[in-house]
């Protein structure tokens, strides 16, 4: 064997063991475990039980709708959504995708950001071990990041998934190693609270990050006292509870660097379980390393309608790990409990 097909099985042994170990260990903490990225995990399987499909981004994501009842997932570094649902058809463009069903399953896709997507047969375990094959199409980064992931949860459209592992190579994707942002002094942006201010759409707010070149929590920490407002960790856990005592719909946000998935509606008491905060509900599930929350803040951006009103939380790198509204629809105004429900949450404590 030559290093790569060397390198390629120690891969392969070290999953097996895992596994036979560990069976219900995700196949993400696995691959942390190994040192390597989860779509290199995947990638060393082609040809036994992984699958390329070579589509193009927009190509693959038009048949989501063909795939019959899944279980939509989408994770951030420390939240993962999942909902089961049927897709609804694509729209947008070859770089960004829309697949908008409110209340449903309702996702932004980043189509540009997607370098490789394979179909997954696994062999699920049971209590006697001889379990049942479960399907999943993933979709990774070039630096082997999952951007999302769709398991088969029905009979009823097994033709389309038969027709995606017809399609299936064993052509393996090239990954490039993951460079994390550096830490940098907030920079200096004058007009920002000119430019925050005279937003009329929320969705301008990405183009004035772009503009400036910020990140989202850099912008956020710019606009304290006048757009936004530092609150404490713990008041993800605190919105939650409130929300769900109270019956308020949310809209709940998860993104990973190539989709954003939303969940609409109403939510069930948070539990926690071995450290992680859960909301367990019949069509979906949120589960949440709310310790890896190291920023929150309450963020308001101007808009035709009075203005929207969102409870952000970041992680130590600056990435967003969930993002919350209220449930509205385009044209309303947001609601004032909601609203109310943000100004009584607890601030951040600062440093005497």
């Amino acid at each position: 064997m030559n290093a790569t097909t060397q390198t390629r099985q120690a891969i392969l042994d070290a999953l097996d063991a895992t596994r036979a170990a560990t069976p219900h260990l995700p196949a993400r903490d696995i691959a942390q475990r190994l040192g390597i990225s989860e779509g290199e995990l995947q990638a060393a399987r082609l040809g036994r039980d992984v699958l390329t499909l070579p589509l193009s981004p927009h190509a693959l994501a038009a048949r989501f709708q063909q795939l019959g009842q899944v279980k939509a997932l989408t994770r951030s570094r420390h939240a993962v959504l999942e909902q089961k649902g049927q897709y609804p058809a694509l729209r947008g463009s070859e770089q960004a995708g829309l697949l908008l069903d409110p209340g449903r399953l309702d996702l932004r896709l980043h189509l540009a950001r997607w370098h490789w997507a394979c179909l997954i047969r696994d062999q699920l375990p049971n209590a006697v071990g001889d379990g049942e094959t479960r399907l999943s199409l993933q979709v990774f980064d070039r630096h082997g990041r999952a951007l999302h992931k769709i398991f088969s949860l029905a009979t009823d459209a097994l033709a389309a998934w038969q027709a995606l592992e017809a399609l299936g190579d064993t052509q393996a994707p090239a990954f490039t190693q993951l460079a994390e942002p550096q830490p940098r002094p907030l920079p200096q942006i004058p007009t920002l609270a000119d430019e925050w201010s005279r937003m009329r759409n929320v969705h301008q707010f990405l183009t004035l990050l772009r503009r400036h070149a910020l990140r989202r929590h850099e912008a956020n920490a710019l606009m304290e006292g006048r757009f936004t407002r530092a609150l404490s960790p713990a008041a993800c856990a605190q919105a939650l509870h409130r929300a769900a005592e109270s019956g308020l719909p949310l809209m709940l946000f998860v993104a990973s660097p190539g989709c954003v998935q939303i969940r609409t509606g109403r939510i069930p008491a948070p539990q926690r379980m071995r450290g992680w905060l859960n909301l367990f509900d019949d069509d979906f599930t949120l589960h949440l390393n709310d310790a890896g929350i190291v920023t929150a803040w309450q963020v308001h951006k101007p808009n035709r309608d009075g203005g929207v009103t969102s409870l952000e939380l970041f992680d130590a790198q600056g990435g967003l790990v969930l993002q919350i509204y209220a449930e509205r629809r385009e044209g309303q105004v947001e609601r004032d409990e909601w609203r109310q429900l943000l100004d009584d949450l607890d601030a951040r404590e600062v440093a005497a």
